[in-house]
């Protein structure tokens, strides 16, 4: 960081990543972050989900994390909840796929039927 303009540059990119975690929301996407998880990689669809959110400047969604979800083998696992309650479950999740269930699920309504648990 060398000058303030810096600075204000930095606090505006964590204040937007900030409120994708914390805003009102439409939708929660909450990716499994266990050990099997982050073996598996879920640390980079996590990123990749907050990465599509914040490049198509989407709002309404938060993204967060959780433990373990007891299926090992299906891995990175991801819950899509809608404000009503309805929830979806993904599965063997990865960046690619991340990024349809952003297109398809998040900004068109669509389930993407094909990574459900």
């Amino acid at each position: 960081m060398k000058s303030l303009a810096d600075l204000r540059k930095l606090k505006e990119e964590v204040k937007k990543k900030m409120n994708l975690r914390s805003s009102d929301c439409k939708f929660k996407i909450v990716v499994g972050m266990g050990t099997s998880g982050i073996a598996m990689g879920a640390r980079e669809v996590m990123k990749t989900f907050l990465d599509e959110i914040s490049k198509r400047e989407i709002s309404g969604v938060i993204v967060t994390q959780s433990g373990e979800k007891g299926a090992s083998s299906m891995e990175p696992v991801v819950d899509v909840v809608e404000t009503d309650g309805k929830a979806v479950t993904y599965c063997q999740m990865n960046a690619e796929k991340a990024r349809k269930v952003i297109t398809e699920h998040i900004v068109n309504g669509k389930i993407v039927s094909e990574y459900l648990i």
